[in-house]
């Protein structure tokens, strides 16, 4: 595809980055047809690099993340690795960064010096509990941020605590980062105004924890933890079928409450029983109502119980793990896997959920540790002495 045609040919975006919320960040606006140049370390890289190997050598994080980037190498304890990256930083529209807490600012890197140096860059700064208040200094992982928004007390069930199967803080300020980005473009573009971006993992997460907070705060308690089962609608989860398999399915509103009663539970008197004619009431006796359910669901095969939950139009679905989930056959119909390269390799991407009509995502390779800091370099000005210098001195 002409590479002049994606949304956002022409950006250029320089990611001091590590781990998940900002590589997800810019992985994105890569999507979008971003220049995106991945600062890392000298040797060693991105720490997420050696998460794990699973990936032919490589690690599933990295390669999930940071397709369609260039690697540069930088020491930035050394004056010259900072004065490359401030030449980089003068030709470039955004920043994104998620050091430990202080480390911009100890490199010259934070805010306020970079409205001072570069007053077009749009900085974006990605920390764990933000860059102010009595908890700016600590460090923060994902999971450490889900227990302090209170998700692990909602996870698992009632027995015990679980944390999410992802990186759903990451993810949460990773999607807020780019959302942030795009914002601030747009405004600079319309308005010739900079507005710095700052998203931290926890305000990011604490945004997703609105419904279970104002049910909290204004109703006494906390959701209770269930399992697969929905904490304030009922009923709402999985359901065990004859053959053993898991089923899951859903009422939303009196209509399939009805529904259920007369066309699958054979029960239509349920649908008046003052235990069960409404939302609060059916999750207020969920013990009774999943007794009843749960007879109905061991006299038949999990296949028997989907085919009559569709006839009656009642949300429902079998239970898959990620293998299933891959060979999905919506993924197969809507074609929505990709080839993309990885250092000898070549793994199976899926494509970005945000269509846009007639433009296709940049799908382009996972780099190798400072792939790209020669052709970078080279376009700065430096000689082939040059660079030979500088990586001999570890600069590069």
């Amino acid at each position: 595809m002409d590479v002049r045609r994606h949304p956002l040919s022409g950006v250029t975006v320089v990611s001091l980055e590590q781990a998940v919320a900002a590589p997800y960040a810019t992985r994105q606006l890569a999507d979008l047809g971003a220049r995106v140049i991945k600062v890392e370390r000298p040797g060693e890289g991105d720490f997420a690099r050696r998460y794990d190997t699973t990936v032919h050598g490589h690690s599933s994080y990295f390669v999930w993340l940071n397709r369609s980037k260039e690697s540069l190498t930088l020491n930035l304890k050394d004056p010259r690795g900072r004065e490359i990256l401030h030449r980089l930083l003068a030709g470039a529209d955004v920043f994104v960064q998620n050091l430990a807490p202080g480390a911009a600012d100890r490199l010259g890197l934070g805010t306020a010096e970079l409205a001072r140096r570069h007053p077009r860059l749009i900085p974006c700064t990605v920390s764990g509990y933000g860059t102010s208040g009595p908890w700016a200094d600590r460090k923060a992982y994902d999971l450490l941020v889900q227990c302090q928004t209170g998700l692990v007390s909602l996870t698992g069930t009632p027995e015990g605590t679980a944390r999410t199967g992802i990186s759903v803080a990451d993810i949460a300020a990773g999607m807020y980062a780019y959302s942030g980005v795009l914002t601030a473009l747009y405004t600079r573009a319309t308005a010739g105004t900079v507005h710095p971006v700052e998203v931290s993992l926890f305000e990011a997460l604490a945004e997703w924890m609105g419904q279970p907070a104002y049910y909290t705060r204004y109703g006494g308690s906390q959701p209770p933890r269930l399992g697969t089962r929905h904490a304030t609608i009922a009923p709402y989860g999985t359901y065990r079928a004859a053959d053993g398999r898991e089923v899951l399915f859903s009422i939303q509103n009196e209509r399939e409450w009805a529904a259920l009663c007369s066309g699958f539970l054979d029960r239509p008197e349920l649908t008046g029983d003052p235990r069960f004619a409404t939302g609060s009431a059916r999750v207020a006796h969920r013990e009774e109502l999943d007794a009843v359910i749960a007879e109905r669901f061991a006299r038949s095969d999990a296949e028997e119980l989907l085919g009559e939950l569709e006839a009656l139009g009642i949300a429902c679905a079998g239970v898959n793990d990620v293998a299933a989930f891959l060979d999905h056959p919506v993924l197969t119909a809507r074609d929505r896997r990709r080839q993309v390269a990885v250092p000898g390799a070549t793994v199976e991407a899926l494509l970005p959920p945000a269509d846009l009509a007639g433009l296709a995502p940049r799908m382009d390779p996972v780099p190798a540790v400072g792939e790209h800091t020669g052709s970078i370099l080279e376009d700065l000005g430096h000689s082939p002495a040059d660079i030979a210098a500088l990586r001999a001195d570890a600069v590069v």
